[in-house]
């Protein structure tokens, strides 16, 4: 935990974690939740919540000198590999069947999560150019999904595409800021941010950012477009 952080942040953000996961789990529910992989997906993603959190906690991440970055290694990788092998191996069992207004929605998420970025470059544990004062645009992703979400469905049709479209800009927003973010660590490879580094992910509640929240959000669009090119617009 960050010593001195002000209660508020921390509690925002792990509400907006919470908010991500059950979104993404009441889309698990609406189709496929009878189904294997979206019973294994359920379990894994509630364990991952927890090992993340104990990992946190302890103070795992904090080691930082040696390479690949623990936080990489044991945070953002394996997240990567659930959602590749959900995307080679249950397509049709899983992904086909996850409803898209629910995917286009989750991304709202986003805002608060800019809204934290915010305050913790305030509290000097993030760098400036990691918020939408800096050149992080990714809170219009969330502002515009809600929006998006009506747009696209309206009428008992689906408008195919300003899905693809919005999704691949919002995707765009998403990459800009894990590059930046990733940049910014405290790491050999650091290119932004020396005077005040990426540390605050390094800790608990705030690891839960790179290892779930944006993992979760990858999916979402990941999922969307697999199903906008395969014309399944449920």
């Amino acid at each position: 935990m960050i010593e001195n952080l002000p209660g508020f942040i921390s509690t925002t953000f792990i509400l907006t974690v919470f908010l991500t996961v059950g979104i993404f789990l009441f889309a698990v529910r609406q189709n496929v939740f009878e189904t294997f992989p979206a019973k294994l997906f359920s379990f894994l993603l509630a364990f991952w919540l927890i090992l993340q959190a104990m990992l946190g906690i302890g103070g795992f991440f904090l080691k930082t000198d040696g390479m690949p970055p623990r936080l990489i290694l044991f945070g953002v990788l394996p997240a990567l590999v659930l959602i590749i092998s959900y995307l080679l191996f249950a397509r049709k069992s899983f992904v086909e069947r996850l409803p898209l207004r629910i995917l286009t929605f989750i991304h709202i998420i986003r805002i608060p999560v800019e809204i934290v970025l915010l305050w913790l470059f305030q509290q000097k544990l993030i760098p400036q150019i990691m918020t939408f004062e800096g050149r992080n645009f990714d809170i219009l992703a969330g502002i515009s999904a809600p929006f998006i979400a009506w747009l696209a469905f309206r009428k008992g049709k689906v408008n195919r595409t300003l899905l693809i479209v919005w999704n691949f800009l919002a995707l765009g927003l998403l990459f800009n800021i894990v590059i930046t973010a990733v940049l910014s660590f405290p790491f050999e490879f650091q290119q932004f941010g020396f005077e005040q580094p990426n540390r605050a992910v390094l800790y608990f509640p705030f690891n839960w950012l790179p290892t779930v929240v944006v993992p979760l959000v990858l999916f979402a669009h990941l999922i969307s477009l697999w199903k906008l090119f395969k014309n399944s617009l449920k």
